[in-house]
């Protein structure tokens, strides 16, 4: 072999020793990213887990989620891992699902809904994003602005009269004929606008849903009570139970004034209540302060600062209804 050939062989050896030093960095480099990219968990009670498919979920609340976290440059799959988790409208499998988390490597978990409660359950010493909710001692914070421990994120809790109350106001100006309203609550008559009803010459008529299996129970008390509308009080259960009693008013013709955007996005008359599209953008500014050192426990806990009326026009003509003027102003959106 001459002296050219060798020099050549002797240049081709250090070329391919450099490209496999260079692969083996990038490969060593690719595993030091995964092993450190954070892995978050979020926990939904109600949403179906086909509809939590990733990278493009069709849940709203899921791909609000992911889009406050674009914005602060967290991207699922590249900077950090999400693993959907939901009970599917069904309490009796938050247990399961707690259980099935504590047996994953996870960084964060963010919960919405009443199996946040059963995550705190589970572990004291993952930082928990709580959606939703009360700041009552079910949730074990010291205050709203220290909340302490492991938890922090955004409540629901507001004064639960004054919100009703707003809600039977809408309601009768949607319908001023209404003078008999069935009062659907999952947790007696606390939070019922007795004054403001009174004011508004309205009669509440309370109906209590004795757990999850006695929607069809108080469904039938409201049939029998001659009423000419419904008001569905504040509750997670009755998410999840929305289509039944949307479909309840429906064949009864009823008017009703519900406490979460969905129904009226389903087919319910009118909606009243916070914005969670406006929460779950809002928690991905806690999980990047926590993933960036901050401790939950001393990151205030935020009340809602945006409620949303929702209007289903294809519904009020169903009814027979006309919206007056005044409220298709105050409307937020309006479905047809």
């Amino acid at each position: 072999m001459g002296v050219r050939s060798l020099a050549l062989t002797a240049r081709l050896k250090v070329a391919v020793t450099a490209l496999v030093v260079v692969a083996v960095l990038l490969l060593a480099s690719g595993g030091a990213d995964a092993q450190t990219r954070p892995t978050i968990a979020v926990v939904l009670s109600n949403t179906p887990m086909a509809d939590l498919a990733s990278p493009q979920p069709r849940d709203r609340y899921a791909r609000a989620f992911l889009e406050g976290m674009r914005k602060l440059g967290w991207v699922d799959g590249q900077n950090m891992a999400i693993i959907w988790m939901s009970a599917e409208g069904h309490p009796d499998r938050y247990d399961a699902v707690a259980q099935d988390l504590v047996t994953r490597n996870v960084d964060l978990i963010v919960a919405s809904g009443a199996i946040g409660l059963t995550m705190l359950e589970v572990t004291s010493v993952i930082p928990i994003v709580m959606i939703s909710g009360g700041s009552d001692p079910g949730w074990g914070v010291q205050s709203l602005a220290r909340p302490g421990g492991n938890l922090t994120g955004l409540t629901t809790a507001v004064d639960p009269v004054k919100f009703a109350e707003k809600q039977l106001q809408l309601l009768k100006e949607t319908v001023p004929k209404i003078s008999r309203v069935a009062y659907l609550s999952d947790s007696g008559t606390a939070a019922a606008p007795e004054a403001a009803a009174r004011t508004l010459k309205v009669a509440l008529v309370p109906v209590a849903v004795d757990g999850p299996g006695g929607l069809p129970k108080a469904l039938d008390a409201i049939a029998r009570q001659k009423v000419d509308a419904i008001f569905v009080a504040y509750g997670g259960f009755f998410w999840a139970q929305r289509s039944t009693i949307i479909d309840f008013a429906a064949r009864h013709r009823l008017p009703a004034m519900y406490p979460f955007d969905v129904f009226a996005r389903d087919g319910g008359l009118m909606s009243y209540g916070v914005d969670f599209v406006d929460l779950f953008k809002r928690s991905a500014t806690y999980v990047d302060k926590i993933l960036k050192g901050a401790k939950p426990g001393d990151l205030p806990l935020e009340q809602p600062v945006k409620y949303q009326l929702f209007i289903n026009l294809k519904t009020a003509k169903a009814l027979g209804l006309t919206i007056p003027k005044t409220i298709l102003l105050r409307a937020d959106q309006t479905i047809q």
